[in-house]
């Protein structure tokens, strides 16, 4: 096993954006891409490339022959389990992308397979991983919010607004029986756990799928979806999801309510926290001077430049990195995580598909 993070050797399985992403977030880390396998034999070279991998694999059997510690999973949905499970049974650390499998019994069988070898299994919800988001959970956790009495909030995306837009996302037999609530609902709804330290307890939610046809096929996934909720602790919210709010482009939002304090964290404003009082409000800014310890270890730059959302990606490799090599990064989202959603996005579904009824999520 590796020594240090420089010398970790890690495989990509994809070279499309994600693959791309943890392929920058892999190099930055230090360790060394030795090679990745894109959709097909005949891609493995432009997903080198895409990469920054040493060389492209024809077969994801040929990448696990090699020497590699961590194979990042990059493909779609459907396929993560398999590619999961095999990388597994080779005695591959894995970060896999999310949403982790597409049914909750596969998701909960990758988790358990993780276990049992021993392995490192991380899934990337790295909006963990904005400094003023540590700062945020820090906050809340020393009770500067005072009883917490509301958690609402957005995603909204318009990429797919389009008549005329697709992606493989938009098949259920690629992308999964959720396309936007698993996609995109599923960050928020982690990031709300994650920085209140309280779980989603039952949720009604509604779906809706606006362009019926893509292409001339029929969709079967949402577009857009609501829900309200209600935590384990008592706490009631709302969420709104969409991936065709015309303007929108990755508008993750939350707002925590207190009586003694109410914050505000926009992604597309990651250097910024709205701390509101009642006798006045403030917008706190990311300053490594000023952040907590734990904001603090998540900050890559100066006060006064950007960063965004390639920065927590780094990060979160970076603690997936250190993971592999023994240590205990707080807030690494593995893929006891990844199961988690699925139990989420489960109970989504399952109400929506039963008029909105009240659903209890799993929280075993």
């Amino acid at each position: 096993m590796s020594t240090s993070a420089r010398k970790l050797r890690v495989g990509i399985v994809g070279g499309g954006f994600m693959g791309q992403v943890h392929g920058r977030s892999a190099l930055v880390s230090g360790a060394t891409v030795v090679g990745a396998v894109g959709s097909s034999p005949a891609k493995a070279a432009a997903a080198a490339e895409a990469t920054g991998a040493e060389r492209g694999f024809a077969t994801l059997d040929e990448l696990l022959a090699a020497d590699v510690d961590v194979v990042h999973v990059c493909t779609p949905n459907n396929t993560h389990r398999e590619v999961t499970l095999k990388a597994l049974e080779a005695g591959k650390h894995v970060v896999c992308e999310k949403p982790l499998a597409t049914s909750v019994q596969d998701a909960g069988g990758l988790q358990a397979a993780a276990a049992d070898a021993g392995l490192v299994g991380a899934v990337p919800f790295v909006y963990r991983y904005h400094p003023m988001v540590r700062e945020l959970r820090t906050r809340i956790a020393a009770g500067e919010a005072g009883v917490i009495t509301s958690l609402h909030g957005s995603y909204l995306q318009d990429w797919l607004a389009g008549a005329d837009d697709q992606n493989w996302r938009v098949d259920d037999t690629t992308g999964g029986p959720s396309r936007t609530f698993a996609d995109i609902g599923s960050h928020w709804c982690d990031l709300t756990e994650f920085v209140t330290g309280d779980r989603i307890a039952a949720i009604s939610a509604q779906l809706r799928t606006v362009r019926a046809q893509r292409g001339g096929v029929d969709v079967r996934t949402e577009d857009l979806a609501t829900a309200q909720f209600r935590t384990e602790a008592g706490v009631v919210g709302t969420i709104v999801v969409s991936q065709v709010a015309a303007g929108r482009k990755n508008r993750l939002y939350l707002e925590v309510s207190g009586t003694e304090s109410s914050f505000g964290f926009d992604q597309e404003d990651p250097d910024r926290l709205w701390v509101g009082h009642r006798a006045g409000s403030q917008l706190l800014t990311r300053d490594p001077e000023t952040l907590g310890p734990d904001a603090a270890r998540v900050n890559r730059l100066p006060a006064g430049h950007a960063q965004g959302y390639q920065d927590a990606f780094d990060s979160f490799v970076a603690d997936s990195y250190a993971a592999v090599l023994g240590e205990t990064p707080d807030g690494l989202p593995d893929f006891a995580a990844g199961a988690r959603s699925a139990r989420v996005v489960d109970a989504v579904l399952r109400s929506a598909a039963n008029d909105s009824s009240w659903i209890t999520v799993d929280n075993s």
